[in-house]
């Protein structure tokens, strides 16, 4: 078995939705607020309250720019049965606005996407959230840039550096490595009816940049006048989701709801999250490979196209020497990235290589789960990589960057401080 979570956005999704159903699901508010506050970024923190949303008990987040809303938080987990009835809880007056619609933020502070990224890289998300986090901040930017039709560093970050969107994507990304689900799926996407009012003007639901994120994924237009999926909500579905359709089969172990801003009679105004345990077989995730040989072009090239290609959304990139035709010695590129990305990364191996020609597959991959555990040592704290299944530990190693740091502090070789976080490791088990 594997541990599986799924996104039911009957009534849409935002950014603020994910994190209160991961809150509902357990997410201690604490641990989040510490890695929030790791980002050194001014706010006036963040909250939580329970609330009713047309009589279904749901967690509501709030984030604050000045200062956080006198509210009571929750004071224990609450679970609720696969059969989606919560339990009933006093009802508070919900007064703050939905602070993620992908449009403009009076009085909120804006950051460009490089501040936004060196935010990210000081704050105690693992390594592979900063790369993820930063990561869904460029899909945002990418996506207000193709809508306007400019350049990517000509963007105004209005939206997507508003401080409540920087909060959201770090709030989410950080908790949803604390679910620590391999298999992530998604239901349609109830998108919601009307128009919106966006920063240009007034748009039919969903709003331009949301519809951007969307590509390739289902959605519909549901009974509510209103728009239900913000650009941030998309971003950080499918980002995770790697199907969309019906919930696969899962032994349900709790649900999450996250509670929206408005109350809308007689329609739930709520995701709700399940998590559980899916056969091994169901967590098996779609990629695509993508794969060029070049021979013809300047060597010096490959290292920034190796950046480039981790940019636009490679899981993984490697070189491969090989002979080609005319017997002139090349290199084989190849890609694994998910198959939304596929168009995005044939656009950079055109740009930036001599290639004429790409070729693709797709596939299916089965990973071990992962987590970052930190181990102290006589040489200090050093974080572990620990791949586990079904429970089991089946391989914990120590990060190399902590290593290489740790041994230019102490003057020692790297395979020195190896060896002493590994017996350190071997100690603590």
């Amino acid at each position: 078995m594997a541990k599986g979570l799924h996104f039911d956005c009957f009534s849409g999704v935002s950014g603020d939705m994910v994190i209160g159903a991961l809150l509902d699901l357990g997410l201690p508010i604490e641990s989040l607020r510490g890695a929030l506050g790791s980002l050194a970024i001014e706010h006036g923190g963040v909250s939580a309250e329970r609330v009713l949303r047309a009589g279904v008990s749901a967690t509501k987040f709030h984030a604050e720019a000045d200062a956080p809303p006198a509210v009571p938080e929750p004071s224990h987990h609450h679970h609720h049965e696969p059969d989606g009835h919560a339990h009933e809880h006093p009802r508070h007056d919900d007064h703050g606005a939905h602070h993620d619609h992908g449009h403009a933020h009076p009085g909120h502070a804006h950051h460009s996407l490089s501040e936004i990224a060196g935010f990210i890289r000081r704050s105690a998300l693992s390594p592979e959230g900063r790369e993820r986090a930063i990561h869904m901040f460029e899909r945002l930017a990418e996506a207000e840039a193709a809508i306007h039709d400019m350049p990517i560093e000509r963007v105004h970050l209005h939206e997507v550096g508003a401080l409540d969107s920087i909060i959201d994507i770090v709030g989410a990304v950080y908790g949803l490595e604390w679910v620590g689900a391999t298999a992530v799926t998604a239901s349609a996407l109830n998108v919601g009816s009307g128009t919106v009012e966006c920063e240009h003007g007034t748009f039919p639901v969903p709003a331009p940049a949301t519809a951007r994120l969307l590509e390739g994924v289902p959605i519909y237009a549901g009974a509510v006048a209103k728009e239900l999926v913000t650009p941030t909500g998309a971003l950080i579905v499918t980002e995770y989701a790697s199907a969309f359709g019906p919930m696969p089969p899962m032994r349900v172990e709790r649900v999450g709801y996250g509670a929206g801003s408005r109350d809308v009679k007689g329609h739930p105004n709520v995701l709700r999250l399940f998590a559980g345990e899916v056969p091994r077989e169901a967590s098996a995730e779609p990629i695509v490979s993508l794969e060029c040989e070049i021979d013809d072009m300047n060597p010096q090239l490959f290292g920034p196209l190796m950046d480039r290609l981790a940019h636009a959304g490679a899981l993984d990139v490697f070189y491969a020497p090989v002979q080609m035709k005319k017997n002139r010695p090349g290199t084989l590129v190849t890609i694994i990235a998910h198959p939304q990305d596929r168009s995005a990364l044939t656009d950079v191996l055109f740009s930036e290589t001599t290639t004429i020609g790409v070729r693709y597959q797709e596939m299916l991959r089965d990973r071990l789960d992962r987590e970052i555990v930190r181990v102290e040592t006589p040489l200090g704290g050093i974080r572990f990589k620990v791949a586990t299944r079904d429970g089991r530990v089946l391989n914990a190693a120590p990060e190399f960057d902590d290593c290489a740091r740790v041994a230019a502090e102490r003057k020692v070789s790297i395979k020195q401080v190896q060896a002493i976080a590994t017996k350190a490791w071997l100690d603590r088990k």
